[in-house]
């Protein structure tokens, strides 16, 4: 499969909401510069109650296809429901979420669902592989980060999307 054609995922921690909404708008100048293709990403906290958060500025997910789709399958298979604050997953774990997770092993969803600690925030970006170089360029500042190409085709995610959203309406 081309680099191209794959899907990228970027997890990076911060300490404090307000510090990943910070690379968060960087991600979305990228994107203003035409610098990454179709994306989705969101700052997700979570509370002292281990609760997870997902908060997204909805202008921002019409950058791409996705919509917002592709964070919240990724959010739906990292987290179980029952920690999920938000309604923000809802019908999207589905079809994007299958494509998704079979280019994930569970080591990677283990790792990138204990990567956020009560109290901090996290970074979560989906894209295009072609959004993988533009980021590594930004410098994000996250305290930790992990990053992975998935072997699952963009292509198939598109598709899952538009499916999700033809029954979400």
């Amino acid at each position: 499969m081309a680099k191209s054609d794959g899907v990228f995922i970027y997890i990076g921690t911060y300490p404090s909401e307000a510090a990943a909404q910070g690379d968060y708008e960087a991600v979305k100048e990228l994107h203003a510069l035409d610098a990454v293709g179709t994306y989705d990403a969101a700052v997700i906290t979570k509370d002292d109650d281990g609760k997870v958060h997902v908060n997204k500025d909805e202008t921002a997910t019409r950058h791409g296809a996705w919509g917002g789709a592709a964070v919240g399958a990724v959010v739906g298979l990292l987290f179980p429901p029952a920690l999920i604050a938000s309604a923000a997953v809802g019908g999207a774990v589905g079809g994007v979420g299958g494509h998704l997770w079979k280019g994930m092993s569970r080591a990677d969803v283990k790792e990138f669902g204990e990567l956020i600690d009560a109290g901090e925030a996290c970074l979560l970006v989906v894209g295009e592989s072609t959004i993988e170089d533009a980021i590594d360029k930004a410098a994000l500042k996250a305290d930790k980060q992990v990053k992975r190409q998935l072997d699952v085709s963009s292509a198939d995610v598109d598709a899952a999307v538009v499916e999700t959203a033809k029954q979400l309406d």
